[in-house]
């Protein structure tokens, strides 16, 4: 198992709740809520320079039964323009189920209600997801999750055919 700060995203509709986990990937912890609009690429792109990521993972939302919806289908187009922004470092879909449903169940039990929940509740399923990509890098050892793959381009600049 490689070292080195993963980050989590939880990309909804209106805000991208952010994780990230310490170098030799025992702990995630929240980061920030980045606006989704113009400029959020930008913000997470500085993210990951800043914290130094060596891999990417963002939170794929399917069905109970495994299946994906269009929540699914814009994450994966989000997923894709953002492996091409952070490109060499990697970037992978991770199976999300539920991870909103426990972010809201553990800030509901620390006491958190209303807007001061939901400012931070993107943050807790961010931190949700990437522990437990941590406990699956642990139990596996090898990157869980999905490769989002990165277009390659020929000397002439074009995709190849």
């Amino acid at each position: 198992m490689e070292t080195g700060v993963r980050l989590a995203l939880d990309p909804g509709d209106a805000r991208i709740g952010v994780a990230s986990s310490d170098p030799s990937g025992v702990l995630a912890t929240p980061v920030e809520t980045v606006q989704r609009g113009p400029g959020d690429l930008d913000r997470l792109a500085a993210l990951v320079d800043e914290r130094h990521a060596t891999v990417v993972y963002v939170g794929l939302p399917r069905s109970l039964s495994g299946g994906e919806g269009p929540a699914a289908t814009r994450v994966r187009a989000f997923a894709a323009t953002l492996a091409v922004r952070v490109s060499p470092v990697p970037v992978r879909l991770y199976d999300e189920r539920l991870s909103t449903v426990t972010a809201e169940a553990v800030l509901r039990q620390q006491g958190r209600k209303g807007r001061k929940r939901r400012a931070v509740v993107d943050q807790a399923a961010a931190v949700v997801i990437l522990q437990a990509v941590l406990e699956a890098e642990r139990s596996t050892g090898s990157a869980p999750g999905e490769p989002v793959t990165v277009p390659t381009t020929t000397p002439s600049g074009t995709e190849p055919q």
